[in-house]
């Protein structure tokens, strides 16, 4: 007789960018199994509690982002019979991006740059394949979406906002095609009026975030 026991887990895949890199937050495991590997910030679920109050336990319990504001959304289930060695889990993954999120309050938490981490054999368990299913997720996110002005400051230039796709797309960017298509998104930036230099070189115009809710047309990737 099989047992028929199956546990139901949440996992977090928390992005953003730090020192011009695209960061995620993973856990130091210094036990079996997967000992002395990275694995994403999770846990299992309690018997009282519905799947995005867990993730949001989980982001202050595990991932020791407590005061932190992050949107999580949920990303995909995976289930298949072999991901776990101990026992048969199911996983809820959730994403959450925000820009200039802190360290983790947890000793074993830190941020890693995400292509230290897309190394096969660099992170326990398929944490590698839902972590690169959470940057597709958000790379996605980027050409339909204003989230990139989110990692911007309140008020900021074209080239800044370009920094932060090409950081999360891992591609550079031709600023001339790239200013003509973020200034032509209807509601994406709002002129300020202001310039700065802080980008060296000519005055260039500052610009905030418009109340745009999705991109028209969209920001297309490169090769795309």
């Amino acid at each position: 007789m099989t047992d028929a026991r199956v546990a139901v887990t949440v996992d977090l895949v928390v992005l953003t960018v730090r020192e011009h890199r695209l960061c995620a937050l993973v856990w130091w495991r210094d036990r079996p199994p997967y000992a002395h590997t990275w694995s994403l910030p999770g846990g299992f679920i309690q018997l009282d509690e519905d799947l995005p109050v867990a993730a949001e336990r989980l982001m202050a319990e595990r991932a020791g982002l407590a005061d932190a504001r992050v949107h999580l959304e949920q990303l995909a289930t995976y289930g298949y019979p072999d991901r776990d060695p101990r026992q048969r889990v199911v996983s809820v993954a959730y994403l959450g991006l925000a820009p200039d999120l802190p360290a983790s309050t947890r000793a074993q938490v830190v941020w890693r740059p995400v292509s230290d981490l897309s190394e096969s054999g660099s992170i326990a368990f398929d944490h590698r394949r839902i972590l690169l299913d959470g940057v597709e997720r958000a790379r996605a996110k980027l050409e339909y979406s204003p989230l990139a002005a989110a990692f911007c400051p309140a008020e900021f230039t074209v080239a800044e906002l370009r920094r932060v796709y090409e950081i999360v797309w891992g591609t550079p960017l031709d600023p001339r095609n790239f200013h003509r298509k973020v200034t032509g998104a209807e509601g994406f930036l709002v002129p300020t009026g202001r310039t700065t230099t802080r980008d060296g070189g000519r005055p260039a115009r500052v610009y905030r975030r418009g109340d745009a809710e999705s991109l028209h047309p969209p920001m297309m990737r490169p090769g795309w």
